[in-house]
């Protein structure tokens, strides 16, 4: 191998990106969602009807621009049509004023129809469509805002759901409870896309399923439905009062409600609704952070989900570090961003002291395990030469934060501890399938890399049980599941960046496993790819293109396993080194699997930079493994 042509492109890479960097010392790449997203922009300027015409032109560009031939619009590049996501497109389509007789909008009517019809879309698009009078309430699960009181011991609790549920449902409850109105300032319709009247709550996914608990449920929303008038109205305002509170506490400032957007639009209009117009100033900030979600440009526009920048910054600095660039700025950047008070995950251990990170610029009530562990080994790699005592004492609070966080099954979840209750999946109102946030596997090994990392003492039993529980996660093939990149390449490589760093019974095996499976799925050209199919179905057996971030990581999952010197390491090199331009159309990051699914900018960019540095090190040192746990 060519390290001189390796060199070269390292420098052209690195220039790149360090053009992107934000004031000397943060980067923040785009973040692109499904049409979902943009479409819900739409929407709710229609819902306030405050719409700005400009921007809704771009927007509307942006959509026609993702839809399928089919007519529907999928949940990431080159998938399946989505009903939900085609309902919502198709909506905020009309909405802008899109002639619903183009070409564009009957394929997409028709594809709908084949899909069965608007009536079956997923529980949150069924509220979009309650709140414009297109289905009745009754086809909404019922989350009354009584759940607000109800004690901790209670089978359903907001602390035993996702932090990002959490947010999202907390203002929905109000909604659901005031059910106003959409503005809706040109009376659209999408009658058109019914395949039949709405029948009480027939249709919702869940429903159709032959399970104990999903008709459990349903008899007992039925029977909510029933009573819910009934409850006292001194409960109702105890209620209402409690859940504007929660939502006035972490509104986030400027940042908005959970840092993501589909909260900060319910904030918005939970906040909106307040009958004694309590709450100016924090609308204005609401309205703020969404607007910082946007991203414009000449003649198109979209929405993201969230900002990315401490994940993004802390990927870059590793990459950076791999290439003796002084990374200072960063990591004072970051030390300034380190939450230090006590978020919802306190809930569950109060005993244990704030620490750590977000994944935005600013989310204090939930700090993310991952990016947690992510800004660690930065930090640590850092300090290694500087031994700055404010660093040492911050990497300490990470530790302390890390451990304690972990879950009884040893493994990590992203934001609370364990997170299990799986029996609120089948509730009516989880028809998405993602209400909790259990323990994973690649969360689970950025955890085990960072403690592994810093060798400090009394990490040795949390290590351990992370490893138990990592090696329980490996499937039949030899590879891990990915929550939070797609997917099994994701989850492959970070296991074994992370097993890498331990010593533990049956080693050998469980690499050897894992090695034959980025081996045989290593495509033609050199190179790995993989997209959001493989949440429904096993990867062996179809492929798609190669991507640049997946190879990186396959590249960097062989290096830590010892196959520095192989022939696939190679290849996977050569694929990046041919590729002009490390851009990819994939979505190889995902929210929710099966449900929402995310492209990250900037993974084409810093995962072949970090690979190619980590391969270009080693075998200039004459290594054969990483030192480090990313």
């Amino acid at each position: 191998m060519n390290l001189n042509a390796i060199k070269k492109r390292i420098q052209i890479e690195m220039s790149s990106i360090e053009k992107r960097v934000i004031n000397k010392n943060h980067i923040v790449f785009e973040l692109e969602a499904d049409s979902t997203i943009p479409s819900e922009y739409i929407i709710m300027m229609h819902f306030f009807g405050e719409i700005d015409i400009k921007l809704e032109k771009k927007i509307t560009k942006y959509l026609l621009s993702k839809q399928n031939k089919d007519g529907g619009w999928p949940l990431f590049y080159e998938g399946e049509s989505n009903l939900s996501a085609s309902v919502k497109s198709y909506f905020a389509l009309k909405l802008s004023g899109f002639d619903p007789n183009s070409t564009q909008m009957i394929a997409a009517k028709k594809k709908i129809i084949e899909m069965g019809g608007a009536e079956k879309s997923n529980v949150f698009t069924r509220i979009t469509l309650a709140l414009f009078q297109q289905v009745s309430w009754k086809t909404v699960p019922s989350m009354p805002i009584e759940i607000m009181c109800l004690p901790k011991w209670f089978p359903f609790h907001l602390t035993k759901i996702s932090y990002w549920s959490r947010t999202v449902v907390v203002p929905l409850l109000i909604i659901m409870k005031k059910k106003p109105i959409a503005n809706n300032p040109n009376n659209v319709s999408i009658s058109e896309l019914f395949c039949q009247e709405q029948d009480y709550l027939r249709n919702l996914p869940r429903a159709e399923k032959e399970n104990f608990l999903t008709k459990f449920f349903i008899k007992l929303d039925n029977l909510i439905k029933l009573i819910e008038p009934h409850f006292s109205q001194k409960l109702k305002k105890k209620s209402l009062d409690t859940a504007y509170e929660w939502i006035v506490k972490r509104l986030n400032d400027k940042d908005g409600l959970g840092g993501i957007f589909p909260a900060m639009v319910n904030a918005l209009i939970a906040l909106k609704l307040d009958n004694n117009n309590r709450f100016k100033s924090e609308i204005v900030l609401a309205e703020k952070a969404l607007r910082e979600l946007l991203v414009i440009k000449k003649t198109e526009a979209y929405c993201q989900p969230c900002l990315s920048p401490i994940w993004d910054t802390g990927w870059v600095g590793l990459a950076f570090m791999e290439n003796k660039k002084n990374v200072q700025n960063f990591v004072y950047w970051l030390l300034e961003r380190e939450i230090k008070i006590p978020g919802d995950w306190s809930e569950n251990k109060p005993e244990l002291k704030p620490g750590g990170w977000a994944f935005q610029f600013k989310n204090d009530f939930y700090p993310d395990v991952d990016d947690t562990a992510l800004i660690g080994m930065l930090l640590h790699r850092y300090n290694l030469k500087i031994r700055d005592k404010k660093i040492d004492m911050c990497i300490n609070r990470t530790k302390n934060w890390i451990i304690g966080m972990q879950s009884k099954n040893g493994g990590w979840g992203s934001f609370d501890v364990d997170n299990t209750y799986f029996y609120l999946n089948y509730i009516p109102f989880a028809d998405h399938g993602a209400l909790l946030d259990p323990p994973t596997a690649d969360v689970s090994s950025r955890c085990i890399s960072f403690l592994a990392q810093i060798q400090n003492k009394g990490t040795e039993k949390a290590i351990q049980r992370g490893v138990n529980y990592l090696v329980s996660q490996q499937e039949d093939d030899g590879s891990w599941y990915g929550r939070w990149g797609t997917n099994y390449i994701y989850g492959t490589w970070s296991a074994l960046s992370a097993l890498n760093l331990v010593e533990f019974a049956g080693k050998e095996k469980v690499f050897e496993r894992s090695i034959n499976y980025l081996k045989t799925t290593q495509q033609n050209d050199g190179g790995w790819g993989e997209d959001g199919r493989t949440y429904d179905k096993n990867f062996i057996g179809y492929k798609v293109k190669s991507t640049p971030s997946q190879t990186a990581w396959a590249i960097m999952g062989l290096i830590s396993a010892g196959e520095i010197k192989s022939n696939a390491v190679k290849r996977g090199i050569d694929y990046l080194l041919r590729k002009k331009e490390w851009n990819e159309d994939l979505y190889t990051a995902v929210g929710f699997p099966k449900v929402f699914y995310l492209k990250y900018h900037g993974y084409s960019k810093y995962f072949p930079l970090l690979a190619l540095s980590k391969y270009k090190n080693l075998i200039k040192s004459n290594s054969q493994k990483p030192v480090f746990g990313a």
